[in-house]
This record gives structure tokens, sequence and C-alpha cells, in this order.
């Protein structure tokens, strides 16, 4: 037996349909149709906070959009938030994008991780949907020639060379202390191509890496790989990984006390107020080069007691989603329309201005905005401060590391 399906008609949108099938305008003043945006990241699986700080960050600026009146140029219309887990998968993430295509969405904005990153923005291009990076270092996400991939931020390759030139700055200041490294990397695609990039980087500074040292995600115990740190006897330990395996390895070579003359992450994933706050001995004078707002701004000091004071961290995956949501709200007046094309078009033209965080003038080159820069920070005494570029510094650097007394 067939079943008949009930549809909810409203006056307007009776009076609406009604003008459409007779040629004529609709009435002024109709609701303008929300424009669904996909918002996708690993709230479950082992990076669960990192994504959902991430999803944090995208639905306060959903909010704030919509409370400032919505897409003008759109008559109003207001962002709906679709909010989708990945749950550290990549099939999963892929999935959340067709399950949202489905739907209706306009837009996607994720993934945190650059592998489901990477997938997901791959099926996202069937539909020419567009697609924002909000988290994601590899540079392989702006480099396969996709029209519909946007990254804000800087990927792990500008990151390298800001990181370079700050350690190697740091060190020539200092005497010339550090002459060797270890790097020790998550085994995925972003920890990987980071550190391949890191050793090929640091002979052009005077310090050699002794080892690239992989590890698998998750890691209970870095025991083994902390014993071969304190064998090669480096003058620095550098990391690239996500936040457990990054705070796990810092906690075991300080109770180990592994005596170095500086510890120094690019992208590592665990510096943040959480970590330092958690662990003050641990962090103290660990330095990294990475996403960070600009402490000068007085939008970003705003949103961070915001964040805070509804109990949770302004860590970077807060106002980086939140920044391209913004970038999105941008594209979408400019547009004047949710039209895939339009929309990939007032993206590729952006001039979006990324007040909270330390960037030059947006402009995006195959998809990479050329305009986002990362900061140096450092944990001193409970606290990160920006030490690098020098117009946005907090504190100076402590370098190299005091030893254990």
């Amino acid at each position: 037996m067939s079943r008949s399906r009930k549809v909810s008609v409203s006056r307007r949108s009776f009076i609406a349909g009604t003008a459409a099938a007779l040629g004529m305008p609709a009435i002024a003043g109709a609701q303008a149709s929300a424009v669904k945006v996909g918002i996708i990241h690993p709230v479950t699986g082992f990076v669960a906070y990192n994504g959902q700080q991430g999803r944090l960050g995208a639905t306060m600026a959903v909010e704030d959009v919509n409370k400032a009146g919505g897409i003008k140029a759109m008559g109003g219309a207001r962002l709906e938030a679709l909010l989708g887990d990945s749950q550290s998968k990549v099939e999963v993430g892929v999935s959340e994008v067709e399950k949202m295509n489905e739907a209706g969405v306009a837009a996607y904005i994720g993934c945190f991780q650059s592998p489901v990153g990477i997938a997901a923005s791959q099926a996202a291009a069937k539909y020419n949907t567009p697609f924002l990076i909000d988290v994601g270092a590899s540079d392989l996400l702006v480099t396969r020639g996709l029209k519909n991939v946007f990254r804000l931020k800087p990927g792990f390759g500008a990151c390298v060379d800001q990181g370079i030139a700050a350690l190697g700055a740091l060190n020539d200041g200092a005497g010339k202390p550090a002459k060797s490294a270890v790097i020790v990397h998550e085994s995925g695609e972003f920890g990987t191509g980071t550190a391949k990039l890191l050793a090929s980087k640091l002979p052009s500074i005077g310090i050699e890496a002794k080892e690239l040292i992989p590890h698998d995600n998750p890691t209970r115990s870095f025991d083994n790989i902390a014993l071969r740190i304190r064998s090669s006897a480096p003058d620095l330990v550098m990391m690239s990984n996500y936040g457990n395996e990054y705070m796990l390895l810092a906690r075991t070579l300080f109770q180990q006390k592994v005596e170095l003359k500086g510890m120094f992450s690019v992208l590592g994933g665990g510096f943040n107020y959480k970590f330092v706050k958690d662990m003050p001995d641990v962090s103290q004078f660990m330095m990294d080069c990475n996403h960070w707002f600009n402490p000068r701004s007085e939008a970003s000091q705003a949103l961070k007691k915001r964040v805070e004071a509804g109990g949770a961290l302004f860590t970077f995956e807060v106002y980086l989603s939140y920044s391209n949501v913004m970038l999105l709200a941008d594209a979408l007046e400019r547009a004047q329309s949710a039209d895939k094309d339009k929309l990939i078009a007032a993206l590729t033209a952006s001039t979006f201005k990324a007040e909270l965080m330390p960037y030059g003038p947006t402009r995006f080159v195959d998809g990479q905005n050329e305009g986002g820069l990362p900061a140096v920070m450092q944990s001193l005494k409970g606290e990160i401060e920006v030490v690098a570029p020098e117009q946005f510094a907090s504190a100076k650097a402590v370098f190299p590391r005091p030893k254990f007394t």
C-alpha cells in the first residue's frame, strides 16, 4: 500500500508558489532562504578535543553572522550549520560530504586533519562545492589543481620557512649553541611532510638533523623514543604531531630529565593553553611555530574573552574555524548568491580582512592565501607569549633553555 507524504505549506510559501506558477513576482519582503554550510570536524576519536574546539569556533561565527542580520546582499539570508563528525576517519569524512551534498549545502568548512581534508575536499570537488580548510597543514590540500579548495591559514611549507628563520635567528643571537636536532613526528601526511621539510632546511641554519623518528597515532608510551633521543644526544628536539602525543612526549622527556638546548616544534598540535596551564613545568621554555591570534587585535581579545567566559580555551582551532565562517560570509555578500560558481569566483578574488590573525592582506593563489603567516610562541611561566614576528611579539624569547636543577 502506498503512503502519501504530508507537506506543511505556510501561507507565505503558498502565495510565493502561486505567484511563480502564474509568472508573477513574489511578494516583497519574503523570507530569504537559509544558506546551508557543512561543518565537518572530528568531534569523536583521538583528536576529539581539537574537533570540538573547531566546531565551537564555527558555530560561534554562524551565530554572530545571523545576529548581525545574516547575508544582507541576499535579503538577510541566515547561515544554517550542518554539523558533521568525521570521527578522525577519512572514509567517514567523505561520507559526511556526500550526506551534506544531498541536503543542499552551499559550502563546506573543515576538517582539522590533513588526510580527512584532502579526501573530503576531493569529494566536494565532484559537485563544484567550495571547501574552506580551517585547519589542515599539508600543502597537498592546495597543490592538486582543485578550484573549489581555499585555505586561509599557511600550510606546513610556510610554517617551516618561518620556523627555520626564527630558530636560526635565535641560535645566532645566542652564539650558535645548537648544532644538531632530532625530529619526532606523527606518521601521517601532516607529520611526515613537515619533518621532511624541516630536515631539508635545518642545514641552512647550521643545524644537522640526526634522526627523523616517526610514531603512530595514538601512541601510549614514548619511553623507548626518549631513550633513543638520550642516546643520540641532540641539542634540540623538534616535534610535529597531534595534541595527545605532543604532550605525552614532552612529559616523558621532562620526567626522564633529557637535557636539551631547546624543544622547538613546527605545527605542534599540543602547544596550546590547555597544555601550558595543565603542565606549566613540562611546557616551560618550549617553543612552537604555529597558528596564533594577533594579541594586539581588539577583535581577537574580545572573542577570547567570550570563549573563556563560556568555559573553553582560546585554542587555534577556535579562531581559525571562526575566521573561515567569516571568510565565507564575506564571499556570499560579494557574490550576492549561494550559486557555487559565483561563490568560488568571489572566494578566488577575496580581499577578506582576517582581523583575528597576524596576517597580511588576503590573496588566494591556487587556493592558498599568500597573506597567511604563522607566529612563534614560547611557554613562559604558565603563559603563551608571542616572540616573533617582532611586530606582534609580547615577550623576548629565552634560548637556550636553562639546564635541569
